[in-house]
């Protein structure tokens, strides 16, 4: 497993497990896929207290529960500042949202808690007296944002005095907006205009780890692209690499985000074993039991690729060229 280091401080695996599907699980499941993840070397774990309502930190912290000793062992990550439909910066709920995903997740702290979406009438100074009585009471270690701008961060840096190491950014090869528009600056194509303010750049100015969720996904949430008919000549690129070293087209996908010298993170949320049991066995049939073992398998796969940063940097120069390809065609 390569690991990274987020902000100056935590040694994290370049993979962490996305737990927002994790409330669907029942226990057996959950520990299938924390033990796989453990195993293969995964020490970051991002959740959110609306994910699942909060029961994806309840089943989590059941299961470190039956597991003495893995907290020390682990970064946990969760985020706030959403709740009933709407944006809440206030120091108030910001407080009381850690206060209940600590109590969910039956720990002392999380390592890191982020800001979920930017909130237009945030009060910077409230956000910054909510995260020091969360830092100095113990309870949160480190601080970062999700799916914000530049812009949006330094004016929270206007009050925030304790470094914000994270955001956390939808990137693939499909949806590659802040790779795409810097790469065409001064041009008037389409992928030249520029949705986020040149966050990628500025996370690397800023020494920010950009953590890609939904890294084989399209769209929002509108399904994998992996050996989806939609997209053809992209997976026949990857396909074409994957054969060529031996590994599958989401470890090539993946390894793409990973050999960016931004130093990310990919966030993989294949929580559910019905999911990846589809994937690999599309229209057959399973017991749980079988879903569970299907599941190990694909994630242990997936992993493999990652063992080896030699062989990531071998790929770049072919997932460079998948990429541009790609682009090409006129997406």
């Amino acid at each position: 497993m390569k690991y990274i280091t987020i902000n100056n401080s935590m040694k994290a695996s370049a993979i962490s497990l996305g737990c927002m599907r994790m409330a669907k699980l029942d226990e057996k499941s959950v520990d299938a896929i924390m033990d796989t993840a453990l195993e293969n070397g995964i020490n970051y774990f991002d959740h959110a207290d609306i994910y699942g309502k909060g029961n994806s930190e309840v089943l989590f912290g059941e299961y470190l529960a039956r597991h003495a000793g893995i907290r020390d062992k682990i970064f946990i990550q969760t985020k706030c500042a959403i709740h009933d439909g709407q944006y809440d910066f206030s120091k108030e709920h910001i407080i009381r949202s850690v206060e209940g995903s600590l109590s969910r997740l039956g720990v002392d702290y999380v390592d890191a808690l982020l800001l979920h979406r930017p909130d237009t009438l945030m009060e910077p100074e409230e956000v910054a007296e909510a995260f020091d009585v969360l830092h100095s009471s113990g309870k949160v270690r480190h601080f970062g944002v999700s799916n914000h701008n530049p812009i949006q961060i330094e004016l929270l840096k206007t009050a925030v005095k304790h470094p914000l190491g994270i955001n956390q950014l939808q990137l693939s090869v499909t949806e590659a907006g802040m790779i795409t528009s810097g790469m065409n600056a001064n041009m008037k194509n389409a992928d030249s205009v520029m949705h986020d303010g040149s966050v990628l750049e500025y996370s690397r100015i800023k020494n920010m780890t950009i953590q890609a969720w939904s890294p084989f996904q399209y769209g929002f949430f509108k399904g994998t692209f992996i050996d989806n008919e939609e997209f053809p000549e992209l997976n026949a690129k990857l396909g074409e690499i994957a054969e060529k070293y031996g590994i599958s087209k989401t470890g090539v996908a993946a390894a793409w985000i990973l050999r960016h010298p931004a130093n990310m993170q990919v966030i993989a949320g294949t929580m559910n074993p019905e999911h990846e049991y589809w994937h690999l066995n599309q229209h057959r049939q399973a017991t749980t039991h079988w879903a569970n073992t299907i599941f190990a398998i694909e994630l242990h796969s997936f992993l493999l690729l990652l063992q080896s940063i030699f062989l990531i940097r071998i790929l770049f120069i072919d997932l460079l060229d998948v990429w541009l390809q790609y682009t090409h065609l006129g997406r």
